[in-house]
């Protein structure tokens, strides 16, 4: 189930939360934060190549790359027992920016994002087949939790990737974790 709860960026106090997805994109339409809901007819088992996985969204995955000009396509998986789990967890755990958006579809499992806009912060769960795309110079983090689960396909319009600018603020250390978020609907 996707949720979105959003909070002031002052306080911790949940302002409103949905679990709908038309209201979640509606919502997040309004920071200009694209979020949407994929389906395949394909059954992906976990042995499928990156290749394969994309294939099996590739009416959306040519959409998105006719509509923005995306110049790679990869897929990312993490799983429970990777040994640099707590490695990468702490790379997306500060607030960021980027100089181009940032667009995960979520093939498999979850991952919380968190938006820093308009004095609020919009903190989204991810789920199998969610696509949020946040725009360049948006303040956000992103928590994969202290066992992450997920297998993600990332569209980059830069050939460099992920390159992250921090902004040195630690309002990250405020809000609810992944792990503590996701135990209050599960």
């Amino acid at each position: 189930m996707s949720v979105l709860s959003v909070y002031s960026d002052s306080n911790t106090k949940t302002l409103e939360t949905s679990t709908d997805p038309d209201e979640i994109a509606q919502k997040l339409a309004e920071i200009n934060v694209s979020f949407e809901r994929w389906v395949t007819e394909r059954t992906l088992s976990d042995s499928l190549s990156q290749e394969e996985i994309i294939d099996a969204y590739r009416t959306s995955v040519d959409r998105l790359v006719n509509q923005y000009g995306f110049k790679s396509i990869d897929v990312v998986s993490l799983r429970p027992d990777h040994p640099d789990k707590k490695t990468f967890r702490e790379k997306f755990l500060s607030e960021h920016t980027h100089d181009d958006f940032e667009v995960r579809f979520f093939v498999d499992g979850r991952g919380l994002f968190y938006l820093h806009s308009k004095s609020r912060v919009y903190v989204i769960l991810c789920e199998k087949g969610d696509l949020i795309s946040v725009p360049a110079h948006t303040a956000h983090w992103f928590d994969m939790g202290e066992n992450p689960s997920f297998k993600c396909i990332r569209f980059f319009t830069t050939p460099d990737g992920w390159q992250a600018n921090f902004t040195g603020d630690d309002i990250a250390t405020r809000y609810p974790g992944f792990d503590e978020f996701v135990a209050q609907y599960t």
